[in-house]
């Protein structure tokens, strides 16, 4: 474990079946995670799968009070795009992960996934690893 430390968006929503030694001690979440949870309820397409995201939805609501995307994520963001674009990903299709990345580099935070991928060629990005619950 460590201190404090970024769930990206994928790791919250698994979170009630992740071990706590895979975690940050202080975990935190970015108000693009708390975006990108919001869209999940209006674009489910069956009740229970809407009512299992408006749960995740509430629960990271009542648990986290989010980090913005501020002016220093901002500048932030620029070297992340600048990085993404230097492995020939588009930052476009990675919009949300490249936000969350920018928030931990800013904030000078670890970001903990259980999708590494999501974040490839970031450069400056303390990316830690959370193993997949299906994977253990």
């Amino acid at each position: 474990m460590t201190g404090r430390g970024i769930l990206d968006t994928s790791t919250v929503v698994l979170l009630g079946r992740l071990r706590p030694e895979d975690l940050p001690e202080e975990p935190l979440i970015t108000s693009v995670t708390l975006a990108e949870l919001s869209v999940g309820p209006l674009v489910a397409s069956t009740r229970k799968e809407r009512a299992a995201r408006q749960a995740v939805l509430q629960q990271a609501e009542a648990d986290f009070e989010p980090l913005p995307f501020d002016a220093r994520s901002a500048r932030a963001f620029g070297r992340v795009a600048a990085s993404l674009r230097s492995v020939g990903r588009k930052v476009q299709a990675r919009s949300y992960d490249a936000m969350i990345a920018a928030i931990a580099i800013a904030n000078d935070l670890p970001l903990f996934t259980v999708n590494a991928g999501d974040f490839s060629g970031i450069e400056g990005l303390d990316l830690r690893m959370v193993p997949h619950p299906n994977d253990r």
